[in-house]
């Protein structure tokens, strides 16, 4: 199940318990990063585009459940 991102106007929604604020994102991405290392070696990311991401899941966790979110309006969104 592919679930939608949250936009400027909309955000999540647990449709079992109503929590709006806590969930666990499980996604993938693919990414170029521009990686500085330093005369020691160790590196740094200096850039990063997102070339493409896909949202595997989301849990709930408050209530545990998985897959079970809505986009709902923000306040002040239809303002």
């Amino acid at each position: 199940m592919t679930v939608p991102l949250p936009t400027g106007t909309t955000r999540w929604r647990c449709t079992l318990c109503g929590n709006l604020t806590r969930f666990d994102v499980t996604r993938s991405s693919k990414v170029v990063e521009y990686v500085h290392l330093d005369l020691a070696g160790e590196p740094k990311v200096e850039e990063r585009e997102v070339v493409s991401e896909t949202i595997e899941s989301v849990r709930c966790r408050w209530c545990n459940a998985v897959d079970q979110v809505e986009l709902v309006d923000r306040p002040g969104a239809g303002s």
